[in-house]
């Protein structure tokens, strides 16, 4: 076992769990789940069956990730984030044949009590802020907020606010990376 479990975690049978991942308190995570490497599960954070976490993914206390979800590399899921699977839930009403796929691509961040309704696609780089609520895919690099999520900037793969210039070009302060704006969506140029 490379990996470390507090003891008030549970782990259940069939799961995959990579190097270097550290699994917090009371939280659990189910059969089949497969959690890549270097990932930090949180305080009382549950991971479902079949969902997928990719390496270096970062989960915050209180987050609950139901099957359908899948992370790529790099993901920040804030504390309290919120990440659904069925559109029209009813609990009279077994619905686990209508799981949506949600898919969060690499680098992205959830903030903190954002949440994201099933079936959605938030691409790399994506920054949803905090309390947002996300009801649509979201481009690469977008920064999201509000209820409903709308989207009011562009972020850097660093995390920080990108201001264009006239000729579309973006410099973020952090890293000196250049960004441009082109047909309402940015890369990494």
């Amino acid at each position: 076992m490379n990996y470390f479990v507090h003891p008030t975690a549970v782990i259940d049978e069939g799961c995959t769990i990579g190097d270097g991942t550290t699994i917090w308190h009371f939280s659990h995570v189910m059969p089949g789940a497969v959690i890549g490497n270097n990932c930090n599960l949180g305080q009382n954070v549950l991971v479902a069956t079949n969902v997928v976490l990719g390496n270096n993914v970062k989960v915050q206390n209180n987050v609950s990730i139901y099957e359908g979800v899948i992370c790529e590399d790099d993901v920040f899921l804030g504390p309290g984030a919120v990440l659904t699977n069925v559109i029209n839930p009813r609990s009279a009403i077994n619905r686990k044949d209508q799981f949506k796929t949600t898919l969060i691509k690499k680098g992205a961040t959830i903030g903190a009590n954002a949440t994201i309704v099933c079936g959605h696609t938030l691409h790399e780089f994506a920054f949803i802020g905090a309390g947002a609520v996300v009801t649509k895919d979201v481009p690469a690099y977008a920064l999201i907020t509000g209820n409903p999520g709308l989207q009011t900037g562009w972020m850097s793969a660093y995390g920080h606010k990108l201001v264009f210039d006239k000729n579309n070009k973006a410099v973020c302060v952090e890293s000196g990376e250049l960004y441009e704006l082109e047909n309402g969506s940015v890369s990494r140029i």
